[in-house]
């Protein structure tokens, strides 16, 4: 962070946690390094994740789960700052990004607005591999409070962008060690896919077996193709085969719930 001089900036970044100790700090310290508060929600961790987050100098607010949207809530109403970047704890700053940021607030905060980040994952294995063409994604992660709030919502975690507002889009990459291991990242799709079964209006009976039968495919080809995950190889291919399945998940669990229902009427 060369040409910008240390100090604070007018920014809250809240990130929700639970057990992240092995992760949590180089998250922490590249938002720390910019100047910003953070503020971590945690969701009743049993290894070191609160110690090591006040350690860093993170606020920590202990909360028990309250679902998705309503988590990050908790964290917005904490915020002393209007400015508001939405971190998960698998998420670190680039260098780059670090300074783009900085930048944004060197002669004062700009007009409130929102801003997208560009996703760069970084897979476990090869240890050096970064997926700068692969699984690339945007998100409107980094927004003033006045403009959008995350709704209160036990499956969703993501506001809508308000129909009067085009958000601006920054350059340099946050990187995303999204999964420690395939294994690790079946079992986040599996939690994911029950969240949002549970969270979002039950679609009808017919409607889900459609998509059950024929849905995977589309949603493998989303991932695999239009965004690049091919060009990861083998392992690229199991990573968009897994990624798919949270939402195919999804419409089988919602399926689920039907035959349940079915067979309690039949009681």
């Amino acid at each position: 962070l060369h040409d910008v001089p240390m100090s604070q900036i007018p920014v809250s970044c809240y990130i929700r946690t639970r057990n992240e100790a092995k992760r949590i700090g180089a998250v922490i310290k590249k938002v720390k390094e910019i100047g910003a508060e953070v503020i971590v929600i945690d969701d009743c961790s049993t290894d070191e994740t609160r110690e090591i987050a006040k350690h860093l100098g993170a606020i920590v607010i202990e909360q028990e789960w309250l679902g998705r949207g309503a988590q990050k809530r908790i964290a917005e109403d904490a915020a002393t700052h209007e400015w508001l970047l939405d971190l998960d704890a698998d998420e670190v700053l680039s260098k780059e990004l670090q300074e783009e940021i900085r930048c944004l607030f060197q002669n004062g905060a700009p007009e409130p607005g929102l801003f997208t980040l560009k996703y760069i994952t970084v897979p476990p294995v090869p240890k050096g591999v970064v997926w700068y063409r692969s699984g690339v994604d945007r998100r409107c992660k980094f927004y003033h409070k006045s403009i959008a709030r995350i709704p209160d919502h036990p499956a969703w975690d993501q506001f809508k962008i308000p129909k009067d507002v085009k958000p601006k889009h920054l350059k340099h990459p946050v990187f995303h060690y999204s999964f420690l291991s395939i294994e690790q990242q079946m079992h986040k799709m599996n939690i994911a896919s029950t969240h949002r079964a549970n969270g979002t209006p039950l679609k009808s009976k017919y409607y889900l077996a459609l998509r059950i039968l024929f849905g995977f495919p589309f949603y493998f080809s989303k991932k695999y193709f239009k965004q690049g995950m091919y060009r990861a190889g083998i392992y690229g291919f199991a990573c968009a085969a897994v990624i798919a399945s949270n939402r195919w998940l999804k419409d089988v669990k919602m399926y689920e719930i039907h035959l349940a229902k079915e067979g309690r009427n039949e009681l």
